[in-house]
C-alpha cells in the first residue's frame, strides 16, 4: 500500500488545521523568572500547535512531504500561507532563544532534534519556490540543533531504548538521513560512531518485552532500522539481533488500542504506524532470500490494517500526530 493522492490531502488537512490550534497544549516549560510564564504562541511562535512543540515541527514535515509527493493538492496554497505566516525572522530568532535560555540543555531531547532536521531536510530538498527562503530563516536553529545532537552524543554513555520521546535509535536515524542529504560529515560521523557504540554488540535483543502501555515507537525496531543505515554487515549483525524475529508474537503482531481518547493509549496506533516504517526499512536491508523477509512483510500488512483507518478523523489524543506517521508508514 501506498500514500494516495486522497490520503495525502486527507492528511495534510490535520496539521493545516491543528498548527494554528493553541490549546489544549501539553507545555514541557522550564522557568527561570516570572517573565517566563507566557503561552504557546510567545513561547514558540512557529511550533505552538498541534499540542506539544515536536508535534508541530513534524505536522510542517507533514505537510511538506504531501506537497513532495503530489505537488497540486488542492491545499497547497493553504500551506503555502501557512508557512509564509510562520516562518519569519522574528519567530526563528524567538523559538532559537528559548533553546539558548539556561537550563534547557535537555528541552527536546533527542525527539524533537531528529524532527527539526527532518523538516530542515525536507526544506532543502522540496520544490517549492518559497522553500529555499523559508530553510534559509530556519537554519539559525537548524545548526543549533545539529551541534547539540553532536554534543549530546559525545556524553551520552548509554543508548535510550524506551519506546518514547527519549528513544535514542530513532532520533539518531532521522539526523542520519539530514546528515546525508547535506552531505554533513561530521555529524554523519558522530551518528554512525554513536550507532555503532551503542549498538553493534547486542545480541538476542529481548523484544517479547515490547510493547510498554504508552509506547509508540518499537526499542527493537528502530535500533534495527538505525543499524541497517550503519552496519558493515547488516544481515549478519540482524541475525544475532532478533535470531528468532518471526516467534517474537509481542513485537510481530500489531499493538491492541483499547481508548483512543486517551492520549497515552493512543500512543499504541503510532506504535503499529512506526513499526510498519521499521520493518520496510528492515526488509529493504535484507537480501530478498532472507528467511526473516515472509514475517517482515507479513507483520507489515497486519500492522498497516491495524491502525492506518484510524488517523484521518481521529480524536485529537491521536490525531494531533499520528498523520506523520502514517506518512511514514505508507513510504
Amino acid at each position: 500500500m501506498s500514500l494516495s493522492p486522497i490520503q495525502a490531502e486527507a492528511f495534510a488537512n490535520m496539521p493545516l488545521t491543528f498548527l494554528r490550534q493553541e490549546y489544549p497544549n501539553h507545555i514541557m516549560h522550564l522557568l527561570n523568572d516570572d517573565g517566563d510564564v507566557l503561552p504557546p504562541r510567545e513561547l514558540h511562535p512557529i511550533f505552538y500547535g498541534c499540542f506539544d512543540w515536536h508535534s508541530a515541527v513534524h505536522g510542517y514535515w507533514l505537510l511538506l512531504r504531501c506537497l513532495r509527493r503530489y505537488p497540486e493538492l488542492p491545499c497547497r496554497e493553504a500551506i503555502i500561507n501557512l508557512f509564509e505566516e510562520h516562518f519569519t525572522e522574528a519567530n526563528v530568532t524567538r523559538e532559537l532563544a528559548y533553546f539558548t535560555a539556561p537550563f534547557r540543555a535537555s528541552f527536546e531531547r533527542p525527539y524533537g532534534y531528529g524532527w527539526l532536521l527532518a523538516l530542515a531536510q525536507e526544506l532543502a530538498e522540496s520544490t517549492l519556490p518559497q522553500a529555499k527562503r523559508w530553510s534559509t530563516l530556519l537554519e539559525p536553529l537548524t545548526q543549533d540543533i545539529r551541534a547539540r545532537l553532536i554534543g549530546y552524543l559525545e556524553k551520552l554513555t548509554y543508548p535510550i531504548r524506551v519506546g518514547t520521546h527519549y528513544n535514542t535509535a530513532f532520533a539518531l536515524a532521522l539526523g542520519l538521513d539530514y546528515a546525508r542529504s547535506r552531505h554533513d560529515a561530521e555529524l554523519e560521523t558522530a551518528i554512525i560512531d554513536g550507532a555503532n557504540r551503542f549498538y553493534q554488540n547486542d545480541v538476542n535483543y529481548p523484544a517479547h518485552y515490547e510493547p510498554g502501555g504508552d509506547e509508540y515507537v518499537s526499542g527493537a525496531l528502530c535500533e534495527a532500522l538505525l543499524m541497517s543505515q550503519v552496519s558493515a554487515d547488516f544481515p549478519a549483525w540482524f541475525d544475532r539481533y532478533l535470531p528468532e524475529l518471526a516467534g517474537i508474537n509481542a513485537l510481530m503482531q500489531p499493538a491492541v488500542v483499547s481508548d483512543r481518547t486517551d492520549p497515552k493509549i493512543a500512543h499504541l496506533d503510532g506504535l503499529n504506524l512506526s513499526r510498519t516504517w521499521c520493518f520496510k526499512r528492515i526488509a529493504a536491508a535484507l537480501p530478498a532470500e532472507h528467511p526473516a523477509q515472509p514475517a517482515l512483510q507479513q507483520a507489515i500488512t497486519r500492522h498497516l490494517e491495524a491502525s492506518l483507518d484510524h488517523v484521518v478523523g481521529s480524536h485529537y489524543s491521536g490525531g494531533h500526530w499520528l498523520a506523520s506517521f502514517a506518512m511514514l508508514a505508507l513510504e
